[in-house]
């Protein structure tokens, strides 16, 4: 005897409905990521073995499969909570090999994938989870806030020690002092000196320990003749000028005289061994004084080129003759450093300048690696010395990177025997590289930890909030408060690292290469040479600054601050952007909004390490929780000049009904509210009005 379905009551229809259909798949409820709340141990070593999970809606699924190297494993529900079930399946123990998977999630007929961008229709291999074992990156810089100096522009703490008028003759004029701390840097700078030193430094300790600095990073700090000193004249010493001057004998240049091996002065200062011997010293007081409050170091190093004046080459001559130093490779075919540069005319010598310079520039002769066994081995001396005792840094940036030799290959060789020479010397030192594009050829655990993250922080972040290019040198209206364009752009470019690399990777919104993120807010395109200085002050808004900074102190990364920019510091691009610091004119109230946004940063660990989910976005405004099993916190920036209402599913986070969220703080276009205030979720949703140019941080109670 047979049924039919259009016999039966409304009544049975949806009861048959009801038990014959499987309810559709939560998408919003899936989730997993590298986190040590999804993947046990987070950084695994060959041999372990790996439990990963994956969360759904509880009840909600029939079935989740682990994709893996090819495999197919069903996952089993290892544990529930009020919302959520976390499957799990357990990887046997792994090799040194990369891991890679996804995961297929199976709710009756209803399929779909997930990977690192989230919730798919179609495999995308390009979005895998990749697993390194035996990858680790310093637990010290996860999370960790980092302050970038410009040692010449931060704080004279040794008038002596000063860059002198015509001391010695640079890139077509004379080095100059400058007296006045506050002037504007001129738009030829790079021989210009204000007096800025590591004796300064020592002296704002108390400043940045307060601020809550835990790691500085310093630009280059060794003997070279510019103020920025990405031209190193000697990797093994830390330029006088910056660190102290014992003896100080000879003349400067004379009646307009160029000719720099007649600048006793210059040659004394830093060549004299006593001197730079008193300068090393200085250096690792330094460093100890540092490590003595708890914080951390990290060196500049310029290892894809050197600068005309260094020793190796000695374009200048203030080497030749010099007791305890060898001939130079420009004066003398001899040396025992010629195969250290490229020559393309052999028959120049003596005084040979056909050398390959970095870009063409002459005053940056591109270093000859592979051509040199003994100039590779021994920058990994230098690298493997600094971070060694008695100086004990704790890492290494490195300068342009990527375009160290002549071939990829040969880049990819150098920088693991690096890697293996600076982490076998110190396990626990940082390697940062400057690098723009894709990084992940370099992040697979043998090379670098982590980058300068430009392309998943600072230009996603740049364009959303003042609809400016990092240089200042563009303004793209379609880009200014888009927020398909900031969520696509951090989602995929942050899929391009390791877990362990994005939990170190350094988010400054500003630094020595670009405008000052504060100048970026006026959304005006222009350098120092075309406006002019003052113009770079001119229409700014603090507001939106203070929205960037809840964003750089609550996203996933080192948040680093460039010096300067918490005192309300302005600048187009290099060479404005290497302004003094204000001592003495500070913006007061955005130090201690710094301050009191890194506490918030530094007392939540969710920040640190926490899973990340974009909450909400729209034009001008956007939302997101980073939260673990334990904690929940949701941040929210409108950029808008209107307040906007907000219903966001906070559920998602793992925040239930009734959940009270309390505000950490609110940042207005005017200044900022520490007084906490509560929101109570119902329905799943958190309602919530946010104030024109804002930020609020809440976090679940």
């Amino acid at each position: 005897m047979g049924y039919s379905f259009r016999s039966f009551t409304k009544a049975q229809k949806i009861q048959a409905y009801v038990f014959q259909n499987k309810p559709a798949i939560r998408s919003d409820a899936l989730f997993a990521d590298g986190t040590g709340d999804y993947r046990i141990p987070a950084e695994p070593m060959p041999g372990d073995s790996i439990t990963l999970k994956f969360r759904t809606a509880k009840g909600n699924v029939d079935h989740v499969y682990l994709i893996c190297d090819g495999n197919r494993i069903e996952m089993k529900v290892g544990e529930s909570d009020a919302a959520f079930d976390y499957y799990e399946a357990v990887l046997p123990p792994v090799k040194k090999e990369r891991v890679e998977y996804y995961y297929e999630i199976v709710s009756g007929n209803t399929l779909c994938y997930y990977n690192k961008i989230g919730v798919q229709t179609e495999v995308n291999p390009d979005y895998n989870f990749t697993i390194m074992p035996g990858f680790k990156t310093p637990d010290w810089a996860k999370g960790a806030v980092m302050y970038q100096i410009y040692v010449d522009r931060f704080c004279n703490g040794d008038p002596s020690n000063d860059v002198l008028d015509d001391e010695y003759f640079y890139i077509g004029d004379f080095s100059r002092k400058v007296s006045d701390w506050r002037k504007y840097p001129d738009a030829m700078d790079v021989r210009c000196f204000y007096g800025g030193d590591l004796q300064g430094v020592m002296n704002k300790l108390d400043y940045l320990q307060d601020l809550g600095v835990e790691v500085l990073y310093l630009n280059p700090i060794f003997v070279s003749p510019s103020n920025h000193k990405y031209d190193i004249q000697d990797y093994d010493y830390i330029d006088p000028h910056f660190g102290r001057i014992v003896k100080d004998d000879g003349y400067v240049l004379k009646d307009g005289d160029k000719v720099n091996k007649n600048s006793t002065r210059y040659i004394n200062r830093v060549t004299n061994k006593e001197n730079l011997v008193a300068s090393n010293e200085l250096f690792r007081q330094l460093v100890e004084e540092i490590h003595r409050r708890g914080m951390k170091v990290i060196l500049d190093g310029v290892f894809n080129h050197c600068g005309s004046f260094n020793k190796w080459l000695d374009r200048e001559l203030i080497y030749e003759g010099q007791e305890g130093y060898e001939p130079g490779a420009y004066p003398s075919a001899d040396s025992p450093y010629r195969s250290f540069f490229k020559f393309y005319d052999e028959n120049a010598w003596p005084y040979n300048g056909s050398y390959d310079g970095w870009w063409g520039h002459d005053t940056l002769p591109k270093l000859n690696y592979e051509d040199s066994e003994e100039l590779y081995n021994y920058i990994l001396y230098i690298g493997k010395k600094w971070v060694s005792p008695p100086f004990n840094v704790d890492g290494w940036r490195l300068d342009v990177a990527a375009d160290l030799g002549h071939s990829e290959e040969f880049n990819h060789r150098f920088w693991r025997d690096f890697r293996r020479v600076v982490k076998e010397a110190n396990p626990n030192a940082i390697i940062l590289a400057e690098h723009y594009g894709d990084p992940h050829n370099w992040l697979q655990g043998d090379q670098w930890d982590t980058v300068m993250n430009y392309d998943a922080f600072m230009e996603p972040i740049t364009w959303f909030l003042t609809g400016v290019e990092k240089h200042s040198d563009e303004f793209r209206g379609d880009l200014l408060g888009n927020p398909d364009v900031l969520i696509g752009s951090l989602r995929h470019h942050m899929s391009r690292f390791h877990q362990q690399s994005l939990e170190v990777s350094m988010n400054e919104l500003s630094n020595h290469d670009h405008s000052r993120f504060l100048t970026r807010t006026n959304r005006r395109v222009g350098r120092t040479h075309t406006l002019g200085p003052d113009a770079a002050n001119e229409n700014v808004n603090k507001g939106v600054l203070r929205e960037a900074v809840v964003f750089q102190m609550t996203w996933p990364g080192a948040p680093t601050i460039y010096y300067g920019d918490e005192a309300g510091l302005c600048g187009w691009t290099d060479p404005d952007n290497r302004r003094t610091y204000p001592w003495g004119h500070e913006d007061r109230d955005l130090i201690l909004f710094h301050r009191d946004m890194i506490k918030i940063h530094k007392e939540n660990e969710v920040l640190k390490r926490g899973s990340l989910m974009f909450l909400h976005g729209a034009h001008k405004v956007v939302a997101y929780g980073r939260f673990n099993r334990k904690d929940k916190i949701v941040v929210i920036l409108n950029n808008n000049y209107e307040e906007v209402s907000l219903c966001l599913d906070v559920d998602r986070l793992g925040v239930v009904n009734g959940t009270v969220m309390r505000q950490l703080i609110l940042t207005t276009e005017e200044s900022y509210i520490l007084e906490p205030k509560a929101y109570s979720v119902t329905d799943n949703q958190l309602r919530i009005s946010v104030p024109k140019i804002s930020a609020i941080v809440l976090k679940a109670e």
